[in-house]
């Protein structure tokens, strides 16, 4: 593949911001490969060619983070080499955030309709389950929310653990909701200023967008992050199993990794539900 040669794992760890510029690519060429062959299908489709773009990467991620747990006993070195793939996988991840951003703002309002329609229909039905659930208390939202978030780890886990890297699907979808999301922040608050004000110079411009971002980093980066941790973990127990290291006595340090990955997945997902329930709402 053209651009998964582009880096390795290894190269990865060492300039882990670089892939920010790989998933942004992955992303816009995804994007245009949607509208240009499959447009009445595109806010799937796009989906589906961003995936197949990083599946060898995040599988080679998985293979190496595995090599590791057979050559590393200690616990607090291998999560030291783990929170390498995190980072870049982070990057990766904020590439296509970018990018499904970046194209929602730039694309015409037809276009957009089109390429984000699944996107935008998740969130307007997050939107209207934050509605319901306003009526009861924030203790019942928290719960609500951690459950949910504690279901997608789930399934991140499992489909790393049966597909190997399929915890990257839903990695990426949620890349592309969150980029919908702030991409229609930023334009809507855009339209704002150009009625308001007539004009939108490039410190407002700016402005609109940091605060997007930042709207949804607060709670979203701990939150991925947590998929991430659980998406490698079933990774690796998966890539254990293939490679039969269930017959060698390393096999115990795969578990024991397993379970501390978990772990700090659940840690994450309980700090982004606090911040999202009780912090974000104050600032926004």
């Amino acid at each position: 593949m053209v651009l998964e040669s582009l880096l390795n794992p290894l190269k990865a760890e060492k300039k882990p911001w670089e892939m920010f510029f790989i998933g942004f690519i992955y992303s816009s060429v995804a994007i245009l490969l949607a509208l240009w062959i499959f447009a009445d299908q595109a806010s799937m489709v796009m989906v589906f060619f961003i995936v197949m773009a990083a599946i060898p990467i995040m599988y080679n991620v998985v293979k190496l983070e595995e090599s590791k747990d057979m050559a590393i006993e200690k616990e607090s070195a291998l999560l030291h080499e783990h929170n390498k793939a995190i980072s870049f996988l982070m990057y990766l991840f904020l590439g296509v955030t970018v990018s499904s951003m970046l194209w929602y703002v730039v694309l015409p309002t037809d276009t957009v309709s089109i390429v984000f329609e699944r996107q935008t229909a998740t969130i307007q039905s997050i939107n209207n389950a934050d509605v319901s659930a306003n009526a009861i208390n924030q203790l019942a939202i928290f719960s609500l929310i951690f459950l949910n978030n504690i279901k997608v780890l789930t399934f991140s886990i499992l489909f790393a653990f049966v597909y190997g890297a399929g915890a990257i699907f839903i990695l990426t979808w949620n890349a592309t909701v969150i980029g919908t999301a702030i991409g229609n922040f930023v334009r809507t608050n855009i339209d704002y200023y150009v009625t308001s004000i007539g004009i939108v110079g490039a410190n407002s411009y700016f402005h609109i967008v940091s605060i997007g971002l930042l709207k949804y980093a607060l709670h979203g980066i701990p939150e991925i992050a947590a998929y991430f941790y659980g998406g490698l973990a079933g990774g690796i127990l998966s890539v254990a199993i293939i490679r039969k290291h269930y017959q060698t006595p390393q096999f115990r340090t795969v578990l024991v990794d397993f379970s501390e990955l978990i772990m700090i997945a659940v840690a994450f997902l309980l700090v982004a539900s606090f911040l999202e329930v009780y912090v974000t709402p104050v600032f926004f």
